[in-house]
């Protein structure tokens, strides 16, 4: 991690932007209070297909196991039975 003034920074962008392009954080400061962090793009995405996949199936059995039973009664179905009863 490099930290450095604003002043050099502004003298030295290139140069600073080639650190964070080689996986480098920079930090600019002012009065030296951190102002800015500059850091690397994530060329790679944070989570794979095969998570996504693997996530996607664990939530469907989720969803499978607390499912209600097919017999039943819909909310539509509860909801008329309630009021015919009041």
């Amino acid at each position: 991690m490099h930290s450095v003034g604003i002043y050099e920074a502004k003298t030295r962008f290139s140069a600073l932007v080639e650190l964070v392009e080689q996986g480098e954080e920079v930090r600019i400061t002012r009065h030296g209070k951190e102002v800015v962090r500059m850091l690397p793009m994530r060329r790679k995405p944070v989570i794979t297909d095969e998570q996504i996949a693997r996530e996607l199936a664990q939530i469907e059995a989720l969803q499978a196991s607390i499912a209600p039973p097919p017999e039943a009664d819909s909310v539509p179905q509860l909801r008329r039975r309630g009021r015919s009863t009041a």
